[in-house]
Parts: structure tokens; sequence; C-alpha cells
């Protein structure tokens, strides 16, 4: 792909749209970079915009300059389907999200994990499972580090390990993962999406350009991915619970929840190999779903060449990761958790079925498009009180008004929220912050509201203190 000379378009000037920048433009590139932002809202992203020499166009977006594009690079956060994209697709420009671009420059093999929940937290444990098997790993994606950095260095790694968005794939033609890895799909994204439809079939994409000789790793276990299954060319390697162990499939990981008596386990089974069994006790994956994610992480482990006693020595030191189900702290036999980054409803369903004891619920924030209904038999099974803050709480208490009634409350900010979720609270209680929403009425990220929330801990910590 010669980019030299050529005029390209960035649109989205977040941390993607800058690292694409800086790559065309070390190809030889003009480039300009537009956003419906302003500088300074854009902050530190117009700075490195401004350090790269680049044309800018910020704070509206000209429909003149996307028409006299050779090229247009779209960042995940932007809608392809805005009217200047329109408008230069229909004159034949092409249109490409970084993901796109990235894959036509790396030549290693790929293996891309999606899913609405657990993304993150399967990358990472990969990325930790393949290094420890001897690998040179580059781990990155919509984690954090865009995939466009790795194409642009010199220095290579045996195995890209990249999560990857449906954002992300609604813009790729030709991306190709070795190994694809589908957690699950639940209901998300729908303020951007039409319907649960079209968010599904953008999941979708990820196998679409898969040959019979990669490899589609998916939960056999979730209902909405049954009808993909049947479709894919690539081989099919299913992680599911054990209670499901009468199915067909031959090649698959197969979890047991464990008891008081037994530990939780994935034993993975693979033509050509022997039966592999890893004992989790003492590893820190709590919840169901997080031994999903540990099962479909060593499933595509040993599938690209991954070998047990590195896997093994990754689940072994798997601390998790932040704002994720993240124990906090303990004031007076009361335990705080931060679960920030559930965003969507099938996340917070997920952290309530975590724990056994009354929980005292922290939620809300923009409204995604979510249906809260599915959350009325969870409250009424887990709940002891519901506290709601930012713009949704409002549509929240509406949706859960029968099953909540008395148990509910609404706070302004998170230290109110903290502080009256504490007051409301009896020893052995669980607080946990699981807002259900994105976070970008209150806070610039998931990130950011957890950090407050840890904050309103110590804020309250201290209060506690300088009463005893």
């Amino acid at each position: 792909m010669d980019l030299n000379h050529k005029n390209i378009l960035i649109v989205g000037l977040g941390i993607s749209g800058i690292a694409a920048a800086r790559f065309v433009q070390k190809k030889g590139a003009s480039v300009t970079v537009t956003d419906m932002a302003d500088e300074k809202k854009l902050g530190s992203y117009a700075s490195m915009a401004h350090k790269l020499g680049v044309n800018m166009e910020l704070g509206k977006h000209n429909t003149e300059t996307f028409e006299r594009s050779d090229l247009i690079v779209v960042s995940p956060g932007v809608p392809h389907t805005i009217l200047p994209i329109k408008r230069a697709l229909s004159k034949g420009i092409p249109v490409l999200g970084e993901l796109e671009l990235a894959a036509r420059y790396i030549r290693e093999p790929v293996v891309a994990v999606s899913g609405t929940n657990g993304k993150t937290t399967t990358t990472t444990l990969l990325g930790s499972m393949l290094e420890s098997s001897g690998f040179k790993v580059f781990v990155g994606g919509n984690i954090g580090n865009p995939l466009i950095d790795y194409a642009g260095k010199r220095e290579t790694a045996d195995i890209v390990v990249a999560e990857v968005s449906s954002f992300q794939l609604d813009t790729i033609d030709t991306f190709r993962p070795h190994v694809g890895v589908l957690l699950n799909i639940t209901a998300d994204h729908l303020d951007r999406y039409p319907d649960f439809k079209s968010y599904v079939k953008s999941k979708n994409r990820l196998f679409e350009n898969q040959r019979q000789t990669d490899i589609a790793v998916l939960n056999g276990s979730d209902p909405i991915l049954g009808s993909i299954i049947k479709d894919l060319n690539a081989r099919k390697l299913l992680f599911r619970h054990q209670e499901n162990s009468q199915a067909k499939d031959r090649e698959n990981a197969l979890i047991s929840r464990g008891n008081s008596s037994t530990p939780a386990n994935i034993t993975i089974r693979m033509k050509g190999r022997q039966k592999i069994s890893f004992d989790l006790s003492g590893t820190n994956f709590p919840g169901l779903h997080n031994l999903e994610n540990a099962a479909a992480a060593s499933l595509a482990a040993i599938a690209v060449g991954g070998t047990p006693e590195g896997v093994k020595l990754a689940l072994k030191n798997f601390k998790g990761l932040p704002h994720r189900i993240e124990y906090i702290e303990t004031i007076n036999h009361v335990r705080f958790f931060d679960d920030s980054k559930a965003t969507n409803v099938d996340a917070v369903i997920r952290a309530l079925e975590t724990f056994g004891e009354p929980i005292i619920l922290i939620m809300g924030g923009r409204d995604k498009g979510g249906d809260f209904r599915r959350l009325l038999e969870p409250v009424q099974q887990h709940i002891k009180k519901l506290i709601l803050m930012g713009e949704a709480k409002d549509k929240i208490i509406s949706v859960l008004e029968e099953t909540c009634k008395e148990r509910a409350q609404t706070a302004s900010t998170m230290e109110d929220a903290v502080f009256s979720a504490y007051g409301s609270a009896s020893p052995g209680d669980i607080v946990l912050l699981s807002p259900g929403c994105s976070s970008f009425d209150m806070y610039s990220s998931y990130a950011e509201r957890g950090e407050d929330f840890c904050h309103a801990i110590g804020n309250l910590k201290k209060v506690k203190r300088k009463k005893a």
C-alpha cells in the first residue's frame, strides 16, 4: 500500500488518530487531522498533532477536505455513518479504520480478541500466557497501544495479540486474524447501532476473512454465538461449561466452577494433544465470567503454540485489572469493590452474580441504550440498597421501581453515593460500584470514575478514623 505523496485525512484526534497520523506521515503522506472537538478540549492530543506538523481542522468537519482526500482513516470513536464520510464514499474515496490500516502492514500472526465484556482481561492474560511460553509478544489494539504503532516499528514480535472492538470491526476490509476469539455478545452500544442485530453483525466480522487454516475460539455456552458458529470457515474451538459437555464438539475447553471441596478448573481437549487440565485454586478469577475469560485465553494460547507450563504460570500470577470487580478497601467489615468498567447491563449482572453477600450497588451514568429491565430479577435477589447517579438515574429508577421501591435513592456526587452506601451497610455487606452506563456524563473515562470512587472511600475512611 503506497502512501507516499498521498493526501490522507485522519478523522478523530484521539490515541489511535495520533498514532495513525504519525504512521502515514512517516510513509511520506501529506496529513490532515479533523475533529469536532476544539483545540482546548483535545488538550494533549492537539499538542501532539502540532508537534507532528500536520494540518489541523478542529471544531468542525469540512466536507470539502473529505472529498479532496486520497484516503480517509477513521478513529474508532467516530461513527462511519456521518455525512462527510458518506459523501466521500459516494465519490469512491477509500475509508479505512486504524485497525485495517495496520493490518495491511503486519506480517506476523495476529490473535484478535473481541466480545461485549472481558476483552481487556482476556487479551492481557493471553499475552502473559504466550510470553511465559517463550514468545516475544506485542499486546495492543483497543487495549491502549494502537496496532498502527506496532506496524510502524522496525522490531517485530513473534505474535501480535490485539483487543478489537465492534467499532474497529465496522471499518475493516481485509483484516484477517489467524486466531479470532469471541467471548460473548450481549446488548451494548445501542446508542450507536440501530438495533441489536446490527451490533451482532459487527462482532461477527471478526471471522469474515478467515480461512480453513485459521482458528475461531468462541463461547459455546453463549446462545447468541450459536448461529455464528455453524457458518464459520475457520477451525472451531469452543469453551463452555462442564454441564454442556455432552456437546458434539471434540476440541474445547470445559469449565468446572468447583465447589467447597473441589477447586475450579479448566480442561482442554485438542486434536493431536493429550488432555490438559489447569487447577484454578489460588488464582484471581472472581465470577463465572472470569472463568470464561481464563478458558478462552488458555484455549487460544495452546492453539498457537503456548506451553501448558506457560499457561499455568500466567493463570497463577494474574492479579486482575483495575476497575474490574477490583477489591479496594474494608471499613468496619464492609468491603468495597470498584467495577467501573461495567458500562453495560450484562456486566452489572455478572458482577452481582460474583457475590453471595448483600450488596449496596452504586450505578448510573450516561445511558447506552441498555435494557435495564434485565436487572429486575438480579436486583431482587442480590441488592440491599440501590444508589443511582448521573444522567440515567431517573430512567433506571422508573424501570426498577417495582423491585426497588424504598430500597433506591439518588446521589449527586460519587462521594455522596459512597457515604450513603456505607450508611446503609451492615458488617459483612458489599459496596459495589458497577454503573451499567458509560461515564461521559460526569467523567472523561471509566477509569476516572473508578478513581473518584476510590478517592471517596479514602475520604470516608478518614472521617471514620477521626470519629474513632
